[in-house]
């Protein structure tokens, strides 16, 4: 257990160049202090006894602003990252080494049965404020954007950003429109560029009936 310990707490450290010290990150961080009582929890979970591994979760979640639920399934070497308004749901499932920045929601649709949440593979990267919302998988080496909603399966290696979401970027080669690794602000916006496009066809539409409308003398 104090191996794990150590283990974790050296992951944080070498993710976060903010992180000055084990002890900062022990006592300091609300991300760590949630995955722990995540851990807790759901040992309490797994051996029939959920009232108390709610409780548990409940109380991490006042604390931290973080909520786990003790169902999940979370790998070794999470980093969550600031933390506040993070969710992740009872099936949703997290590999190794991955990390989570605020606001990011792993949840359901509300349309899903028995699985509802996503899993994510190792080494996975979640920008703030992103979703990823439905029981599909998250590939290992992904990286999702800030403000991001993920409604489909990301394969390995990908980059996806954008509201639904879109992969720009796969196994290291640009796909549609730029992006760098995970740069959180210069990216396009699918919606926005969509828009663009009807905008664009209405003008074109209008210049046509006004032409129309000349030529015929109406």
């Amino acid at each position: 257990m104090f191996k794990n310990l150590c283990e974790e707490l050296d992951s944080i450290m070498e993710r976060d160049p903010a992180a000055r010290s084990r002890l900062e990150v022990y006592f300091l961080y609300s991300g760590f202090k949630a995955v722990r009582a995540y851990r807790r929890a759901n040992w309490f979970f797994r051996h029939n006894m959920k009232f108390i591994a709610r409780m548990i979760s409940q109380h991490a979640r006042h604390k931290t602003g973080i909520e786990i639920h003790p169902g999940a399934t979370i790998g070794k070497g999470l980093f969550i990252d600031h933390g506040m308004g993070v969710v992740i749901g009872e099936t949703a499932e997290i590999g190794d080494n991955c990390t989570i920045y605020q606001g990011v929601t792993l949840g359901g649709t509300g349309k899903d049965h028995g699985k509802r949440h996503p899993t994510l593979g190792n080494n996975v990267l979640v920008g703030s404020g992103a979703k990823v919302l439905g029981p599909f998988k998250v590939g290992d080496n992904a990286r999702i954007a800030a403000g991001a909603v993920v409604l489909t399966e990301v394969p390995e290696n990908a980059t996806a950003v954008g509201v639904p979401a879109k992969i720009v970027r796969l196994n290291g080669e640009k796909v549609g429109c730029s992006s760098t690794n995970l740069d959180q602000i210069h990216y396009k916006d699918p919606v926005a560029e969509q828009l663009s496009d009807i905008e664009k066809r209405i003008n074109e539409l209008k210049d046509a009936f006004e032409t129309f409308e000349n030529g015929a003398g109406i």
